[in-house]
């Protein structure tokens, strides 16, 4: 049960096009003014990639370049997330960093950001930094405070003490997308606000949501929506039937819980705001997402799906074991893999990994020390192992036997010279005083290119990382930072078993 390269089950011009003339009916459908509630990664959604084949993770970026004539753009940060430091796991960075990068990704794509709204600010410390930070560079900042008499008394949100505390936004383009990095960053309320500030004003305006997942034409235990179950499982999200829109139509549509829960207060606060029309009869109704009719191969797709849950295990075992999150989250994952009759080892990586750490200990026993193992499955479907040892970590090795495959370069031929490595081993330990001599992957990478000046044959190796990008890897043990680093700049997909490496308890 593997998902076979190259094939694809999403047709991105497709949803490009069907996705600006939704978005585009919407706004004409109010008074030329919507505020959309973007949800989701604008950029660098790899969970959608992963579920989607063919999904371009920056498709949401292309279509937003097609609407940048008609579209403002404001990006919302909790407060409270920069105070605790909240982490995007797939980067590796905090939330305040992700938004400061998410401004420099919109630049490079030719589209500035309107400004900035710190939600549920109560003058937290490190917010107020992120807040000077953001307007010593010229970037305009607005904060908004918690929503008075949110969620049960309409009257107080409704008013000039609830959404009137906060300050007005001007925007001057029809279309306003409102996101951020992560839920609950404060986009709704964001959004609800600038409509109460308008209706005051004599502005009909509107209000929509764009969320890619779950997606709500497909049925509620397809793999696919599991899959976004299974991804915010440590939220406690999970998926429904629109109650709302079967009592409405009568038909049967995905939503998730957040959206049903409070669809009967929205709906009661958009009514307050207009006057008697909420404009929508359910959850699903306020949505704007196309991506089901762009999915071009329902077996792919699930495949697919599948795989992302089995990853999603592995990685919350692991954050389990880090103290990252709770038991209650990899129990949930855990029923997921049960209930599609999964396996761990239904990824192909598993098992090679686990025997090339059995085989390091078979051929090292005599020595002490943990012996780890990787797998990485090549695009043709190859599977190439490494092991540590104690010239390398088993994700340097697994790299280095990888690019040597794909550059068919003979075993004998060594991509990485004893002066080379020598000349390293004795900066870490006779210069920066470290106890491990053995190279990380980030470090096994930079030898590479030290190499590389004067080996043709590493100069080809290195050529060819390039060919990991989206390759599937597993390891024994959870990566060590170096290791982490530089697997995420490949762009592999890695699980690991909840092993440490290193019976040190700080790793630096």
């Amino acid at each position: 049960m593997a998902f076979i390269e190259g094939k694809t089950g999403f047709d991105n011009e497709k949803y490009i096009k069907e996705q600006t003339a939704e978005i585009l009916e919407r706004v004409h459908r109010f008074d030329n003014k919507l505020y959309l509630e973007f949800g989701g990664k604008l950029l660098y959604d790899y969970h959608a990639a992963r579920v989607l084949p063919g999904y371009d993770p920056n498709v949401k970026m292309r279509l937003i370049q097609q609407l940048k004539d008609k579209a403002d753009i404001l990006l919302c940060i909790y407060a409270g997330d920069i105070e605790r430091k909240k982490i995007r796991a797939d980067f590796g960075i905090t939330y305040d960093s992700d938004a400061l990068k998410l401004i420099d990704d919109l630049r490079s794509w030719g589209i500035e950001v309107l400004g900035v709204v710190i939600t549920r600010f109560e003058n937290q410390p490190s917010a107020t930094l992120f807040k000077n930070k953001l307007e010593r560079r010229n970037i305009r900042v607005y904060t908004h405070r918690y929503t008075k008499g949110y969620p049960t008394n309409v009257e107080t949100i409704v008013s000039d003490e609830g959404y009137g505390a906060n300050e007005y936004i001007l925007t001057e383009k029809p279309l306003v997308i409102v996101t951020g990095p992560g839920p609950g960053s404060g986009k709704m309320a964001t959004c609800l606000s600038q409509f109460y500030h308008d209706y005051k004003r004599g502005t009909r305006s509107g209000y929509a949501k764009f969320e890619t997942f779950p997606i709500w034409n497909l049925p509620l235990k397809h793999p696919v929506n599991v899959a976004y179950e299974a991804a915010t499982a440590d939220i406690r999200d999970f998926n429904l039937i629109d109650p709302f829109h079967l009592e409405a139509y009568g038909k049967m549509a995905v939503n998730y819980n957040r959206d049903v829960d409070v669809f009967p207060v929205l709906r009661r606060i958009l009514e307050k705001i207009t006057g008697g029309d909420s404009f929508y009869r359910s959850p699903t109704d306020m949505g704007v997402n196309r991506a089901g009719f762009a999915i071009t191969d329902d077996d792919v797709t699930r495949e697919a799906a599948r795989q992302e849950i089995i990853r999603r295990y592995f990685r919350y075992r692991c954050e389990y074991a880090m103290g990252f999150t709770d038991r209650e989250t990899v129990q949930k994952v855990e029923l997921f893999i049960k209930d599609f009759g999964l396996e761990p080892e239904h990824r192909r990586v598993v098992n090679p990994a686990r025997e090339a750490a059995k085989d390091a200990w078979e051929r090292d026993k005599g020595n002490e020390g943990i012996f780890c193992g990787a797998a990485i499955e090549l695009k043709n479907g190859k599977i190439i192992t490494g092991s540590n040892s104690p010239l390398m970590h088993a994700a340097s090795s697994v790299i280095i036997h990888a690019i040597k495959h794909l550059a068919d370069v003979p075993d004998k031929i060594k991509l990485l010279p004893p002066f080379i490595t020598d000349s390293v081993r004795n900066l870490k330990t006779e210069i920066l005083n470290e106890k491990s001599v053995s190279l990380d992957l980030e470090e096994a990478l930079i030898a590479l290119s030290i190499s590389a000046t004067t080996n043709p044959a590493a100069q080809l190796a290195m050529e060819k990382l390039k060919d990991l990008k989206s390759c599937e890897i597993h390891m024994t043990h959870i990566p060590t930072p170096g290791d982490e680093a530089g697997l995420r700049r490949l762009g592999v997909n890695l699980t690991t078993d909840p092993n440490f490496a290193s019976k040190d308890l700080f790793i630096p």
